[in-house]
Order: structure tokens, then C-alpha cells, then sequence
């Protein structure tokens, strides 16, 4: 597909990303709002594989990929090249960075140093990304993992990990039941 008909496409997305979200009271219009954006969001997207969800008023770029039986969730923010796997479920408000202002001269204004270089986001298959995540550059979210709402997820997460907080910290791990990591305290 040519550079303009994604153009197109994805300015057309623009425009029915307002369309009510997927779990709308009417269910039928829930059903065609959601249809609606994941039929222009597909022509544009680096990648989107079947079954997707698309939530109302998520915005992304031509750089995302996204996996079989996915969801960008609900006013979610994807900035730059991400790679979401397969059964991953997203909630509200999630934003995902992939570069960072340069803050390292303290000789120039921090407006006028740029751009760190783009680290892209990888999230692998079978994660549940709780309301309000923010995941920072570079961050691979492994398969499995849980990472609890309000997180910001600064450095990767192992597999089959839950973790929470503000930095995101592993608290236990999804592969034994009651694994205590860290000073977490089994429930």
C-alpha cells in the first residue's frame, strides 16, 4: 500500500475513533464501532492480525503491530515503533513511550537538546496491562505477565511476572503458586 493511502487511512481513523467503545449498552452499535476502527486502523498499522479490538479514542502510528485476539484499550496513547503479541489485553488510559527528551547538557535549554534515539516496546503474548500503565522506552513486557494499574514500567519484566507500583517491580511470579518476590507478602 502506497504512503498516501495509509495517510488517508489513517486520517479516516482519526475521525471514527470517537465511535462509542466495543462494550456499548446497545450491543450492536458497540459491535459496528468497533468493526469501524479496526477496518481503517488495519489499512495503516505495521501489523494487525485477526479478531483485534480497537477501544474508542486510542491514537497510535503507522509503527504499531499488534497480535491475533488483541486490544488497545480504551483512551490508550502508543508513540512510536510497538510490538504487541497475541492475547493481550489492555486497559484504560495505558501510554506507551518509546523515546525520551535529551536532558543530558545542562549547558543548553532541555527544549532545544532533542530526542533520545527511538527504543521500541515490546509486549509478548498471554499480558494484561492494567488502567493507566505507562511503559517507557525500551521495556519488553514478557508472555504471561500481569502488570497491575497505575505502573510505570521503566525497566523489562520477566516472564509470567506480576508486577506493580511506581518504578514496576516484580512482586511475585505467575509460574508457582505464592511465589514471593521481594518483600511482597503472600494473601
Amino acid at each position: 500500500m502506497t504512503r498516501l493511502k495509509k495517510y488517508i487511512f489513517r486520517m479516516c481513523y482519526m475521525t471514527v475513533r470517537f465511535l462509542p467503545e466495543s462494550c456499548y449498552s446497545i450491543r450492536w452499535i458497540g459491535i459496528l464501532s468497533k468493526r469501524i476502527r479496526v477496518f481503517f486502523a488495519s489499512r495503516f498499522l505495521a501489523k494487525c492480525g485477526k479478531n483485534v479490538n480497537i477501544e474508542t479514542r486510542s491514537i497510535f502510528g503507522f509503527q504499531v503491530e499488534i497480535g491475533d485476539y488483541s486490544g488497545i484499550g480504551v483512551r490508550a496513547k502508543l508513540i512510536g515503533p510497538v510490538i504487541i503479541g497475541k492475547y493481550v489485553n489492555m486497559g484504560p488510559d495505558v501510554l506507551i513511550h518509546t523515546r525520551n527528551h535529551k536532558t543530558d547538557d545542562p549547558t543548553i535549554i532541555m527544549q532545544k537538546q532533542g530526542f533520545d534515539v527511538v527504543k521500541p516496546v515490546t509486549i509478548e503474548d498471554d499480558v494484561w496491562i492494567g488502567e493507566r500503565v505507562i511503559i517507557l522506552p525500551g521495556v519488553t513486557i514478557g508472555q504471561g505477565s500481569v502488570i497491575g494499574a497505575g505502573a510505570v514500567v521503566a525497566k523489562s519484566i520477566p516472564p509470567y511476572s506480576v508486577a506493580v507500583g511506581n518504578p514496576a517491580r516484580v512482586v511475585k511470579s505467575r509460574l508457582k503458586e505464592n511465589t514471593i518476590i521481594g518483600d511482597a507478602q503472600s494473601e
